[in-house]
């Protein structure tokens, strides 16, 4: 198979610190794999807790010193928009170095690159048009919020989709005024070492804009307890989640945390089963199955149960898996050999538990690489690990049911609560099902269609707060009451009789 490496990679990866790049302290370095080779492409600087330091004070003197705070919403959302025109402009070049390096099929890296340009253009509309609350109290007071942004936001972000998933943080943080460090997945640090060049083009001043490469454990674990941060935005693993939520209960730090998710997706005899079947292979076998909201438990009333696992198991064992650059590729490379052998382990556990009817292993022909082929287990038990545990791979679990209570169980029955699909032509059934559902986010006869204008987040181990449209701008700002009396204030006079006098 062809290797496909981009021209013009950089020979390392910088921090970006007050405008300029920047090597560690410490001069410190990590490698950087490409999933198709598994060989180290780039070094990059790892970040140790000074690197973390000078981030925060560039970002914190922009904030206290610097324009961007002040500047009016209009003058914000201007450059926001050149951002997106920056992006938009590149974006071939993007999904190209997307692809290197997180394995990712072209076309599928090209959308989400496109997705980071709306991002960019929906924040910068809303915090235009954003509103604030206003109260009267006829002839004596009016109240009113004013909204001023938080300061330093930490944003630490994930290896899967990285570029996109970056600009779902910076564009609402930076909309709402804020300054930023960003702690890109060591994984994927490749295409977050754009964004300088595209916000200084954009003109967004020195500062606002600030970047640290390096390990969860060592960079993130120090932008968490930075006490010049207050709040932290993460999108990652559960486990980790549950550190970051102690780290930051020291400081009262604001967090909205997006986490792991073992979603269903319900299927009833009488839904559509096409449409179904085309949907379900999408929501667990798009992006290479790496997606938190992967429809990866698929609940099949009996009556059609058969069927839709032999023709489910069909379209999997045709999915074309292959070179990442090849726009005919459907699932590329996992994005690391330490994520593969986790996804492979899964994989041989599933055999165990469940009757194996597609995949199971390496795909044929692809020898090297962090290659595996889409993976369907029928039968599957809820004690089963693989129907309990995230696996974040191409891998899908089907089970049958009975009754619509079973199927509430057994959609309930994980500790996450991202996402669920659910399809069904009964529409009062699906209403009802969906409220019952403990789940963030419910899809009727759909997979993942995002509206920005909407809140994101799970319940359960899946996550904490929700970002999405008006959400995220409230997030990196702080509502002020302000209290403005129109008239005397009649108070009761405390002190104004002398005392021994009645």
């Amino acid at each position: 198979m062809t290797h496909h490496v981009p021209e013009g990679l950089p020979g390392e990866l910088e921090h970006y610190i007050g405008g300029e790049f920047a090597g560690s302290v410490s001069g410190r370095t990590f490698d950087v794999l490409d999933p198709v080779s598994n060989t180290p492409y780039v070094t990059a600087a790892a970040g140790q807790a000074e690197d973390v330091d000078r981030a925060v004070a560039a970002a914190r003197t922009a904030f206290t010193e610097g324009p961007w705070p002040r500047m009016l919403p209009r003058a914000r959302a201007r450059v926001l928009n050149k951002i997106a025109d920056a992006v938009e402009a590149q974006d071939e070049r993007l999904a190209e170095l997307e692809t290197f390096d997180t394995g990712l099929p072209i076309t599928q890296a090209l959308g989400q690159a496109q997705r980071a340009a709306e991002n960019f253009r929906f924040f910068a509309d809303l915090v235009v048009a954003q509103a604030d609350d206003t109260y009267q109290v006829p002839g004596r007071q009016v109240n009113y919020v004013h909204r001023k942004p938080v300061g330093v936001a930490g944003l630490i972000t994930p290896w899967n989709t990285p570029f996109m998933l970056e600009s779902w943080k910076l564009a609402p943080a930076l909309a709402s005024g804020c300054t930023v460090v960003l702690k890109p997945a060591e994984f994927t640090p490749l295409s977050a070492s754009l964004w300088a060049g595209i916000f200084a083009e954009a003109g967004l001043p020195p500062g606002v804009f600030n970047l640290v490469n390096g390990f969860g454990e060592e960079a993130g674990d120090a932008l968490v307890k930075h006490p010049d941060v207050p709040l932290i935005s993460f999108t990652g693993e559960t486990t980790t989640g549950q550190t970051i939520y102690r780290n930051c209960a020291t400081h009262l730090k604001g967090m909205s945390m997006e986490l792991g998710g073992k979603s269903p997706a319900i299927v009833f005899a009488d839904a559509d089963l096409d449409a179904a079947i085309d949907s379900t292979l999408f929501g667990v076998f798009s992006l290479n199955g790496e997606r938190c909201t992967a429809g990866s438990r698929i609940l099949v009333e009996r009556p059609i149960y058969d069927e839709f696992c032999a023709r489910f198991a069909a379209r999997a064992a045709n999915i074309v898996v292959g070179d990442p650059h090849d726009p005919a590729t459907e699932v590329g490379a996992l994005v690391h050999p330490e994520h593969h052998d986790k996804v492979m382990r899964y994989v041989e556990l599933g055999k165990t538990e469940g009757r194996l009817l597609a995949g199971g292993g390496r795909p044929a022909g692809l020898d090297s690489g962090n290659y595996v082929a889409p993976t369907v287990f029928a039968d599957v038990p809820p004690t089963a690990r693989i129907f309990q545990e995230e696996i974040f791979g191409p891998v899908v679990a089907l089970t049958p049911f009975d009754t619509e209570a079973e199927a509430r169980s057994l959609a309930n029955g994980v500790k996450y609560g991202l996402a669920a699909y659910l399809w069904t032509s009964d529409l009062q059934r699906a209403h009802t099902f969906a409220q019952s559902v403990e789940a963030g986010m419910v899809w009727l006869n759909s997979h993942n269609v995002r509206d920005l204008r909407t809140p994101f987040g799970g319940v359960k181990a899946s996550g904490l707060g929700h970002e999405g449209g008006y959400r995220s701008l409230g997030f990196y700002t702080d509502e002020q009451a302000i209290h403005v009396s129109l008239g005397p204030v009649h108070a009761t006079r405390f002190g104004s009789v002398r005392k021994g006098q009645s």
